[in-house]
């Protein structure tokens, strides 16, 4: 009987408001900095609002090195991706035209704000394809569009393939551009905050929409080396709880929990980073299914006050963020906690705490009752 592969992270790149790399980003996280920002008028919507967003200037310019033609009209989606994925894959040193080589795509909307406004609007199929193309790559991307949950989708997808031994290889690339479409579309569910949100706080009134696009190149190995991070397992389970509104018990995001802790004791872990989106449903919930996982000694953490919700990139990003932390020994603050404002007493802290273990558990909410989480471990943690 053939031994089942394991599956290692191998690069990956965060690129955002607040840096390019992975690095910079974790540099700026650890000391405090957020890319959340007032605005008023942007898009032309007339109620303000608080969110992370790119300076457009700079993107272009980023481009212009590295990307032909990216100055006639380029598609921001599509070019996100491709800046994120070409700094992961030249880490990784992978040929990304190989046929050993798949891409598989994040996001929820695309580029979705271009419907009816020019010929730049195209379904997510279609820049999975150009941005594969782009790289050389023969094989037909996948697409993952679950909604807030699609990054780590993607990633227990990735796991499976290789696993399943077709690939040696999955670039797994997620991203997502803000516009009138979706902020006003939160808006009028009254979850967006006029101010920077606040996780888990009493006083949480919303979550700040965020841009990013972040890449994880994972590959299959025999044996995880001692410096490298294994995705150990993850899980999706859909309560079907409501459209919008997740689950009053937590019922799916305690299953998500319950299925990645047989693989590891609580005592493992550094911390779970938690979806923490600072809306008022989303956080009771996740304290409830934590506290029904037993995790409520366990260090929290979420990362919404830096960067907003990045959608359908917010599972890679802060999952890479997550590894950068435990590499250097730190529980990264909730920025913009205070008091504790859920029914059950989460572990969670507004200031960056030290920790000497090496393991950790993303976990990740979304519309339609879709719940999901993964565990991840240093090699040789065991």
């Amino acid at each position: 009987m053939t031994e089942v592969k394991k599956v290692i992270m191998c690069a990956g790149n965060c690129l955002t408001p607040l840096g390019f790399t992975t690095e910079e980003n974790f540099r700026a996280v650890a000391a405090g900095a957020t890319g959340v920002r007032h605005h008023e008028g942007t898009f032309g919507l007339p109620e303000p609002f608080a969110a992370s967003l790119f300076d457009r200037a700079a993107i272009a310019r980023q481009a212009a090195a590295v990307i032909p033609g990216s100055d006639r009209g380029s598609n921001l989606f599509e070019t996100l991706l491709i800046l994120s994925i070409q700094d992961a894959v030249q880490r990784a040193g992978i040929d990304p035209a190989s046929p050993r080589v798949a891409f598989v795509i994040s996001s929820i909307k695309g580029n979705v704000e271009a419907i009816g406004e020019d010929e730049s609007s195209v379904p997510v199929s279609v820049s999975a394809v150009r941005v594969a193309s782009f790289f050389g790559n023969p094989n037909e991307p996948l697409v993952v569009s679950n909604a807030c949950i699609s990054g780590l989708t993607a990633l227990i997808h990735a796991r499976r393939m290789l696993q399943d031994g077709r690939y040696d290889h999955v670039v797994v690339a997620g991203a997502e551009v803000q516009s009138r479409f979706i902020i006003s579309g939160f808006q009028c569910l009254k979850a967006v905050s006029p101010d920077p949100c606040k996780p888990f706080d009493a006083a949480r009134c919303g979550l700040n929409p965020g841009e990013a696009a972040a890449t994880m190149v994972v590959s299959a190995v025999d044996r995880v080396p001692e410096d490298a991070w294994e995705l150990v397992d993850g899980a999706t389970r859909n309560d079907a709880n409501h459209i919008s509104g997740p689950s009053r018990t937590g019922e799916g995001s305690y299953k998500t929990l319950r299925y990645v802790l047989a693989h590891c004791s609580t005592d493992e872990l550094a911390f779970v980073n938690v979806h923490g989106t600072s809306t008022l449903y989303n956080d009771e919930m996740e304290s409830i299914a934590l506290q029904r996982a037993g995790l409520l000694d366990v260090p929290v953490n979420a990362l919404k006050g830096v960067y907003g919700h990045t959608m359908g990139a917010a599972g890679i990003l802060e999952s890479l963020l997550s590894m950068q932390a435990v590499d250097a020994g730190v529980v990264l603050a909730t920025r913009g906690f205070e008091t504790l404002g859920v029914s059950y007493p989460v572990n969670v802290s507004n200031q960056n705490r030290t920790t000497g273990k090496r393991a950790f558990i993303k976990l990740l909410s979304g519309f339609g009752g879709c719940n999901a989480a993964m565990l991840f471990r240093k090699g040789g943690a065991r």
